[in-house]
């Protein structure tokens, strides 16, 4: 019984959690992933729960990078890097995958609507006409709480989707549409993409 208690308060103490990294919670510019961290960092931080896959690009590319928690769809998160060789990080990425993400960014997590964002950013916003490869990102914060770096200097990115289509009024990459345009709130996109950018050295 005596060993019993010992294991459980060295368990509950300060610096054994120091050393367990987070699995959800809010994202910031040092935690769960820092700029300075590369694959090997990772791996050593998250053992099995890091592993190197082949993640969407733009226009239908693919690229090599670094997931953690693969097999837990709230919890993913995918990791790029600056070159081949996985030195240091530029940045990572939330994904919809069917699961609301129990990661946040700035209070905005995967299934947001367009009125928890506006909230979030603390006025309206302009977001790109949908249905193509750039489609549904927000492209101007107006000055809003989002578009300002986070502490550290990362900055954030935020793309919307819906799996029915988009009125013809909000189609294509000629589009711009405030965030309180009467057909897209009608439509209620919802938050599917986050990214968090790291600053460039």
């Amino acid at each position: 019984m005596r060993h019993t208690a010992a294991a459980f308060v060295l368990l509950a103490s300060p610096a054994f959690a120091q050393t367990t990294p987070p699995r959800e919670g809010p994202i910031t510019c040092a935690s769960p992933v820092a700029p300075d961290d590369t694959e090997r960092t990772l791996k050593q931080r998250f053992g099995k729960e890091a592993v190197v896959q082949d993640l969407p690009g733009a226009e239908g590319e693919k690229y090599k990078g670094l997931v953690l928690f693969p097999k837990a769809r709230d919890r993913r998160i995918e990791i790029a890097f600056t070159d081949d060789k996985a030195m240091r990080a530029s940045g990572l990425t939330l994904r919809d995958a069917g699961k609301t993400s129990l990661w946040s960014v700035n209070g905005v997590t995967i299934g947001s609507s367009l009125a928890d964002v506006q909230k979030a950013n603390g006025k309206p916003f302009l977001v790109s006409g949908f249905e193509w490869d750039y489609g549904g990102f927000v492209t101007d914060w107006k000055g809003g709480a989002l578009g300002r770096p986070l502490q550290g200097g990362c900055t954030v990115t935020i793309r919307f989707d819906k799996k029915s289509a988009a009125p013809k009024s909000l189609l294509g990459d000629g589009v711009k549409a405030p965030s309180d345009n009467a057909t897209l709130v009608k439509w209620a996109p919802v938050v599917t993409e986050i990214g968090v950018n790291f600053p460039d050295r």
